[in-house]
């Protein structure tokens, strides 16, 4: 039964760090590209994305909820998974040191991401604009705080992607596994390359 029930867990895990929140990962980083066009163009983006109907019952169901299962199992997953050198190449175990290291980094991130922006948003102390993650970004600190953040979430999500198809089932070949790496690597620089953008336009303005 707990064979059963640890097996549930890890396929749960996997699955909910793909669908919802790795499409939310993608639509966030959408929206925050925004500001690589301006301020106008964030703040309208940002001010759509906060008048959604329904909106706190997606937040809590489709990213918080969610979230909260795969940070918590993660953790658990992280502290106490073995290394399998016999059964992967180097680099695959290289692969899964660096998932289990950028999810212990993007809990971190995520939580204080959190905090600075919609618990400050929730309580009227700031308002969700161009000018909140500018005053935020320009700190030296919290500038590579971010990007740092990102860059581990970006890979986390990624990579995990990568063992996604393996433990579903979809890559099950080593050629259709290699493709997969290399689209998984794809991924990752794209994903990067929209956040750590956008961080440089609200630090530097472009």
């Amino acid at each position: 039964m707990a064979a059963n029930r640890e097996y549930f867990n890890r396929r749960l895990h996997s699955l909910l760090g793909v669908v919802p929140i790795g499409i939310f990962l993608i639509q966030h980083l959408t929206v925050n590209y925004f500001a690589t066009r301006g301020p106008e163009a964030f703040n309208a983006a940002a001010h759509f994305m906060e008048s959604l109907p329904y909106r706190y019952v997606l937040e809590t169901f489709i990213i918080f909820l969610p979230i909260l299962f795969h940070a918590i199992y993660g953790v658990y997953i992280a502290f106490t998974a073995k290394h399998n050198i016999g059964n992967f190449s180097y680099f695959r175990n290289y692969m899964f040191m660096l998932q289990r290291l950028t999810g212990i980094i993007t809990l971190v991130f995520i939580a204080w991401h959190v905090w600075e922006t919609r618990i400050a948003i929730g309580f009227g102390w700031a308002e969700l604009n161009y000018q909140l993650m500018e005053s935020i970004l320009t700190e030296p600190f919290f500038f590579w705080f971010y990007v740092i953040g990102v860059v581990s979430t970006t890979f986390h999500f990624a990579n995990g992607l990568w063992s996604f198809c393996v433990s579903w089932g979809i890559t099950m070949t080593p050629r259709s596994q290699r493709i997969m790496t290399y689209a998984t690597i794809v991924v990752f620089l794209a994903l990067s390359f929209v956040g750590v953008r956008t961080l440089f336009t609200f630090a530097y303005g472009g």
